[in-house]
């Protein structure tokens, strides 16, 4: 079991309301470069959607239920094919998205447990919470040429310390897409 966790970010490294559907000032920095920059495959999910499980927040999965089901395409039929598991103290019926099952305990006993690769989406409280127990093993990021000064980051500065290495990078129109992976220890 490995955790990936994916992020559409900005320079400064916010990556809170990227559609503006929290309706923060800040928000809806995602849609300023077109469609293109966000559509497709753009984290290079496949392999990993076709093996592996999704792990979502409450607000991304209420967010993603409301917009993949009624999608079509490869990468739509992955996303709406692959099984979800839906970290929430308060969420009880997730049938609006097929294959979708609240997690059943603790976050982390959950992660822990999981045989197959384990993607997680958005979710920020969720990826800090893996991130506290140093249970990430890459970020797959798409970074946005916007530097917002205000919004939630990916990185706290009161975060845990991160040693990564770089495994990819392309700059496929105006964001820049990275990979990155634990480093050596």
């Amino acid at each position: 079991m490995s955790v990936t966790v994916i992020q559409f970010t900005t320079l400064d490294g916010v990556v809170s309301d990227p559609d503006g559907s929290d309706g923060t000032p800040y928000g809806g920095w995602l849609l300023r470069y077109g469609r293109a920059e966000i559509e497709g495959d753009r984290f290079r999910l496949a392999g990993l959607l076709d093996e592996g499980v999704l792990l979502l927040g409450c607000g991304t999965w209420e967010a993603f239920a409301r917009l993949w089901p009624g999608r079509e395409g490869p990468f739509a039929d992955r996303m709406n094919a692959v099984a979800k598991r839906v970290a929430s103290r308060t969420l009880t019926d997730v049938s609006a998205w097929a294959n979708s099952t609240v997690l059943d305990g603790d976050l982390l006993d959950a992660v822990k447990r999981e045989q197959r690769e384990v993607i997680v989406m958005g979710s920020l409280s969720v990826v800090r919470t893996l991130m506290a127990q140093d249970l990430v093993d890459e970020y797959r990021l798409i970074t946005f040429p916007t530097v917002l000064g205000a919004g939630e980051r990916l990185f706290a500065p009161d975060g845990p310390a991160a040693h990564l290495e770089c495994l990819e990078v392309e700059k496929p129109g105006a964001t820049v897409f990275a990979r990155y992976g634990r480093a050596a220890r």
